[in-house]
């Protein structure tokens, strides 16, 4: 359980400690600060106080406790005499897959050179415009009401939706259909689509 102590002590402790021991005690220490977020003032009298996690307003290791303030008479800094400390030594991003990195792009990236495949000159997408829907969503586009009422129609024919009119053009057998005779219209139907729609009792119509 952590101890609730005055900002008096702390401050005391904090002196006596060190800043390196301030830092490791904070986190386990709270203090009581009034509402009105001043960090110095403490609750004196009545209203709700709040507490505060020392750990997130302590200032992360100060400067002159860096290893780096030793060696600032090294003149180079731990990074060797040799070597030296530069900016890009090997190369900037992907530089080298080629040459100098050929080793590491072959071990862990094969294949990212080179080309695969033929050109496909002016590629044109409406050719191959093809939005689909699943046998499983094919009586959510007219709706439940809509199909409860199909439903009960005793005249022996079948509803008919055409697929093409709600934006797709192809039926994937996804799912399945309740046992309620549809006929479907759409561009395109897989072998799976067409199989489940007539073993319902249903007809697959293609339309241009």
């Amino acid at each position: 359980m952590a101890r609730s102590l005055t900002f008096a002590q702390m401050t005391t402790a904090s002196t006596n400690l060190g800043s390196a021991a301030w830092c490791l005690m904070s986190h386990f220490c709270f203090l009581k600060f009034s509402t009105c977020h001043e960090r110095g003032k403490r609750v004196e009298g009545g209203g709700e106080a709040k507490w505060f996690d020392l750990g997130l307003i302590v200032s992360p290791q100060p400067a002159r406790l860096k290893k780096h303030r030793k060696e600032r008479g090294g003149m180079h800094c731990g990074n060797g005499r040799i070597g030296k400390h530069r900016k890009h030594p090997s190369g900037r991003g992907n530089a080298g897959g080629q040459h100098m990195h050929r080793i590491a792009f072959d071990k862990y990236h094969p294949g990212y050179f080179g080309k695969v495949g033929m050109r496909y000159f002016h590629y044109k997408k409406n050719p191959y415009h093809r939005p689909s829907v699943n046998i499983n969503q094919i009586w959510s586009l007219v709706g439940s009401d809509q199909r409860m009422k199909l439903a009960t129609n005793t005249s022996g024919s079948m509803p008919l939706i055409d697929v093409t009119q709600f934006g797709y053009f192809k039926v994937l057998g996804k799912g399945e259909l309740p046992s309620q005779p549809i006929a479907v219209k759409a561009k395109f139907f897989s072998k799976m689509a067409e199989t489940k729609i007539k073993k319902a009792g249903g007809a697959c119509i293609l339309t241009a």
